[in-house]
């Protein structure tokens, strides 16, 4: 029996709805949580994160952490934490990169970077009230910087020069690192050929998990000369977006979010929420 009309078969509040999942490091995983409630999923993955071409910067960044020349950190990204404790293993100074973190006051944008320090032991001294830059410049709002040296963890295609402006504003020296990289991973021909299903209408939903998603259809897109097709799919497929973050990232890109999680930004929140949406009808 054909996969599609099996899924179909078998039934669940998803059955015969076609979903585009362009996640990478986790595509099995999200998939999985879709196809279980009968949906059947295109698997385009876009961007995939790679480790510094040259770990110096992140060599450096580490070394200025160990000598104690941050009072505080922030971390926007679980991803960048893990990133630069690979580069504290290459170091041969992992234990002494997790003390080093301990003595600091760790600010986190989200539930990612906080289940990250878990796993190393950690806890942060202060969550953003929204996962967002916006959200973690709030955080800082009460604290006075004046004199702190303040380690802030960005992430690739964003400078982020809002949030280095906003501590240096409460008096604080930001010193910014970017610990890994994006690479694309999805065939160009394989990201075309989902801009055209989309703009047909042959797909219902596409589930974003990360703004850099976003930003690799459009480029595709751009390059291709499918931009009209590329406004025609979003027009005629439903958009979700796991957080705030990946919502302004499709709404910059000229979309509207149908469905996102309320509260918890992660995968199953955002299957969850696509499921309460087609219960509504």
């Amino acid at each position: 029996m054909d996969s599609a009309i099996e899924r179909a078969t078998m039934g669940g509040d998803l059955a015969g709805r076609r979903i585009l999942v362009p996640e990478s490091r986790d595509l099995d995983l999200f998939a999985g949580m879709m196809e279980q409630h009968g949906a059947e999923t295109i698997r385009c993955p876009m961007v995939k994160i790679l480790d510094l071409d040259d770990p110096a910067p992140a060599v450096d960044w580490l070394n200025r952490l160990l000598d104690g020349r941050f009072d505080d950190i922030v971390l926007l990204t679980g991803e960048g934490l893990r990133r630069l404790m690979t580069v504290a293993r290459a170091m041969e100074r992992e234990a002494e990169v997790i003390a080093a973190f301990g003595r600091t006051r760790i600010f986190v944008r989200g539930p990612k970077p906080v289940k990250a320090l878990r796993e190393i032991g950690l806890a942060p001294y202060a969550s953003a009230p929204a996962p967002t830059t916006d959200g973690v410049i709030l955080s800082l709002a009460d604290e006075d910087l004046t004199g702190r040296r303040v380690g802030v963890q960005l992430y690739p295609g964003n400078p982020n020069d809002i949030l280095l402006d906003a501590v240096r504003a409460r008096g604080g020296e930001p010193d910014a690192v970017t610990p890994y990289r994006y690479a694309s991973d999805s065939e160009t021909g394989a990201v075309e050929a989902a801009i055209r299903e989309m703009a047909a209408g042959r797909i219902d939903f596409v589930a974003f998990t990360a703004s850099p998603q976003v930003r690799r259809l459009h480029e595709v897109a751009e390059s291709c000369g499918l931009s009209d097709a590329f406004g025609a799919a979003f027009r005629n497929t439903r958009i979700a977006a796991v957080g705030p973050v990946v919502a302004e990232a499709v709404e910059a890109a000229g979309g509207v979010v149908a469905v996102s999680p309320q509260s918890t930004f992660h995968m199953k929140p955002l299957v969850n929420a696509i499921r309460d949406l087609l219960a509504k009808g």
